[in-house]
């Protein structure tokens, strides 16, 4: 039986996503599609993968509650998503609703979904928190050795300019970031502190924007209580992602061009320094897709009781 999904914030790169994802997904159809910028023009002049007759509408909150759908997702900035979870707890509670912000991210009444990571935690849940672009990357990288790490991670990351969003920045600024690289919130990041609180165990992250368009490269530092060899530590990284077709590994350090269009994390490099006690990792995937998109669509999936990879493997991945 086909579920029916709305997006509330659909005018983003994430949104965009979203469609062409649900629009190829064989157990899912997209009811409303909601943007004020794009309030009454046809989904399909802006995502041409999407065939349907469909136009954007431009819903509040109570409206969105109103919507006799399966599943919600949000796809708004950080801030935006209270008044439409308040609206649709008071209706309809039993409704999926998948928040792509922060904003519900440390509220442990909500599942946090990075299923790699934390699927056994899925009971049930209606209410879910899909995890930063950043903060996936970060954690896949580092989840196999924490339990073994002497200090706390130093995570260096770059993204692609989408991760930006839509709304003009100099993060986001092409003219600026022409020959550049573009630091910004060098502590306390959002993602630092929701990494720190997932995996239990303090990082350090230096964010900065490329000139690319898509896709982060994230390079962590690790420092561990004993000396490893090089295939120990892979070995261990193996064994943590057994059967998850979304992560994998290769030898040397992926390369941020490889991973735009697909919908996968990888992991390598597994550099060690000299000593066996410090081992560097390098992680990328598209931050759009694996830190966004695919991952809400995997959550959907689980939450809906349809098949966790419908649609992702078979959607094509596209450059």
């Amino acid at each position: 039986m086909t579920k029916s999904v709305g997006i509330i914030g659909a005018r983003g790169h994430t949104g965009a996503e979203l469609i062409r994802l649900i629009a190829a997904h064989p157990g899912l159809e997209l009811a409303f599609v909601s943007s004020r910028e794009l309030d009454g023009r046809p989904v399909a002049g802006s995502v041409p993968e999407f065939r349907g007759a469909l136009r954007y509408s431009n819903l509040d909150a109570d409206a969105t509650a109103q919507q006799a759908v399966d599943a919600v997702v949000l796809a708004l900035p950080n801030g935006k998503a209270a008044s439409y979870v308040a609206a649709i707890d008071a209706v309809a509670p039993e409704r999926v609703v998948v928040d792509l912000s922060a904003d519900n991210r440390f509220d442990r009444q909500w599942y946090y979904g990075l299923p790699e990571l934390t699927r056994a935690r899925y009971a049930g849940q209606k209410r879910i928190s899909n995890p930063g672009c950043y903060a996936t990357a970060m954690q896949l990288a580092i989840a196999p050795l924490v339990d073994v790490l002497a200090a706390p991670p130093a995570c260096f990351g770059v993204s692609g300019y989408s991760g930006a969003g839509t709304t003009p920045s100099d993060k986001n600024d092409v003219e600026k970031l022409r020959d550049n690289l573009m630091p910004y919130s060098l502590t306390a990041h959002v993602h630092e502190r929701e990494v720190g609180e997932q995996l239990g165990f303090p990082v350090e992250f230096m964010p900065h924007v490329a000139p690319h368009f898509r896709g982060i490269t994230l390079t962590a530092n690790l420092w561990l209580q004993q000396s490893m060899t090089r295939d120990a530590v892979r070995a261990r990284y193996a064994e943590r992602y057994s059967g998850e077709p979304l992560v994998r590994l290769v030898d040397e350090a992926p390369w941020v061009s490889r991973i735009a269009g697909r919908h996968h994390c990888e992991i390598g490099a597994f550099t060690m320094a000299p000593g066996g006690k410090r081992v560097v990792v390098v992680a990328t995937l598209d931050n759009l897709l694996k830190g966004a998109a695919t991952q809400a669509l995997q959550n959907l999936n689980l939450a809906l009781g349809l098949p966790e990879f419908s649609a992702i493997a078979q959607h094509g991945e596209h450059a």
